[in-house]
């Protein structure tokens, strides 16, 4: 017999990790084992038209890697498609949480729906999971402050460039992860090398245009670092978004090679200056409160 957790757990944040938690214990307490049930790809990219807007906090091992390191003993990822969106609820609780993965006990979030019944309710929810042989456990919302975790919030904080408020919710330090590939070196040029990052999943939510105060992980080493997303108006006529990360203390070759990098904070937005030696003299000060912020944020 299983205790599972349904949802999709977009980011895995702290309000996830509420549940989370509580499924562990239950399934501690009750000899059993704890799964998340979850699914792929996201919902809304199978049933909306406004898919291509779609941002998502994490990947789907992202996710799953979070989702372990929480606690939990499985993730079982369940294709998402038109013909599964159709199911009831009834359908969805008897025919694969009782009957196909086994579940026992059922924990649910506050605002968690099941199937396609528009007029769900918790105790419908309740009622339904009775009849299928399943416990459900509720859980209240999770707030932080005056702030209730979600992370339709998230990605709109992210979205922002709000990342110290996206990075509390979360939990844990925003990230994107892809290859270092080749740019135009203007980096190089103004004595700031670059890494230029071509994210492994596009669909990944990226931060508002600016200058951010990172650390950047290579090949298991981690350095603090300034990233710039945007045009760089200053040095550039392209409208391609750039990604590019200024690794502190490294001169290596890197191209090809995987880089992680986690978001502490916003130093500045973009902008255009009036010639690249004002550029030059942002950029040096840029890095100073960048190492500053690193640091600090290192000796918590």
């Amino acid at each position: 017999m299983v205790v599972a957790a349904t949802g999709f757990f977009d980011g895995v944040h702290t309000g996830h990790r509420r549940v989370l938690k509580l499924l562990s214990q239950i399934a501690a307490e009750q000899g059993k084992r704890s799964a998340v049930i979850t699914f792929w790809p996201h919902p809304r990219s199978v049933l909306r038209q406004d898919a291509s807007q779609l941002r998502l906090l994490s990947t789907l091992d992202e996710k799953r890697d979070l989702i372990l390191s929480a606690g939990v003993d499985e993730v079982i990822v369940i294709p998402f498609t038109k013909e599964f969106s159709q199911l009831s609820t009834e359908e969805f609780l008897k025919e694969y949480l009782a009957k196909r993965y086994n579940v026992s006990t059922l924990i649910i979030g506050y605002d968690h729906r099941l199937g396609h019944d528009a007029d769900m309710t918790p105790q419908k929810l309740m009622e339904i999971s009775a009849e299928a042989g399943i416990e459900t456990r509720l859980v209240d919302a999770f707030q932080l402050g005056e702030s209730v975790i979600s992370s339709t919030k998230i990605r709109r904080l992210i979205a922002e460039g709000r990342i110290v408020e996206a990075n509390e919710f979360l939990g844990y330090r925003y990230q994107l992860t892809g290859v270092v590939v080749a740019g135009e070196r203007l980096g190089r040029k103004l004595g700031f090398p670059t890494a230029n990052m071509q994210l492994y999943n596009p669909l990944k939510a990226i931060p508002a245009f600016g200058v951010y105060a990172v650390t950047a992980e290579v090949e298991g080493r981690v350095y603090a670092g300034v990233c710039n997303i945007g045009i760089r108006p200053t040095v550039s006529n392209k409208e391609s978004v750039s990604i590019e990360t200024h690794i502190l203390s490294f001169n290596e070759d890197i191209y090809g090679l995987d880089l992680k990098v986690s978001f502490l904070q916003k130093l500045r937005d973009e902008r255009r200056f009036p010639s690249t030696d004002a550029l030059v003299e942002q950029m040096k000060m840029d890095k100073i409160a960048a190492l500053e912020i690193v640091s600090a944020a290192q000796n918590i």
